[in-house]
């Protein structure tokens, strides 16, 4: 509510609004261009994903190729990945977290993954 009883400017509303809308689609643009990592097995596997969890890079040293152990190598694969999308998660958090705060953050806004 406005002191003195008046009434929100509707156009002052709709440009915070639309400039919410445009940071939330400059962020979500960063974070598809921003990689992070994650390792297993204390770094015999490295997967790379961009801040919104598309697989990028998968790096598999070849210590941990054992021919007589695929289940070991795809634990450890699986692994990897999640760590790097655990740090995406983060990723996106920090960086959509604000952003859903000024937008009433939590309150089942459709479209946003938050």
């Amino acid at each position: 509510m406005i002191p003195g009883g008046g009434q929100p400017n509707m156009q002052q509303l709709l440009q915070q609004a639309q400039k919410m809308q445009q940071d939330l689609q400059r962020a979500q643009e960063e974070l598809a261009q921003t990689e992070v990592d994650g390792q297993a097995g204390g770094g015999l596997v490295q997967a790379t994903v961009t801040g919104v969890g598309e697989l990028r890079a998968l790096k598999i040293d070849p210590k941990a190729v054992d021919p007589e152990d695929t289940e070991t190598l795809a634990d450890l694969i699986i692994a990897a990945v999640q760590a790097a999308n655990e740090n995406a998660q983060n990723l996106q958090q920090q960086k959509l977290g604000p952003l859903a705060q000024g937008l009433g953050g939590g309150s089942g806004i459709p479209g946003l993954p938050f």
